[in-house]
C-alpha cells in the first residue's frame, strides 16, 4: 500500500542510515518500527503496588455507599448511629 507521511527530516535520515547498515529498505525499517510499536508488551520489571490495608469493618450505622454521611462522620459533624 502506498501512503504519504510527513516525518521529521532527522528521523528519516537516521532510518535511512539504519536501513543501509542492516541491508533493508527504508520501508522495511519503518514497517518494523510500526510493528514493534503496535505489539502489546508484557509489563515486566514493574513492581506491583501494595496498598496498606487494615482488618475490620465499618462502624455500626455507617453506610459506606452514602458519601455525604461518610464525609459528615469523618469531619466530626455527626456520630455514627
Amino acid at each position: 500500500m502506498r501512503t504519504t507521511l510527513q516525518l521529521d527530516d532527522a528521523l528519516v535520515t537516521e532510518a535511512k542510515i539504519l536501513a543501509a547498515r542492516t541491508g533493508r529498505t527504508l520501508s522495511q525499517v519503518i514497517e518494523d518500527a510500526l510493528r514493534q510499536t503496535m505489539v502489546p508488551r508484557p509489563r515486566e520489571g514493574r513492581m506491583p503496588i501494595v496498598l496498606p490495608t487494615s482488618p475490620g469493618r465499618p462502624q455500626v450505622g455507617v453506610e459506606i455507599d452514602n458519601g455525604v454521611a461518610l464525609r459528615d462522620i469523618m469531619d466530626g459533624v455527626r456520630d455514627p448511629v
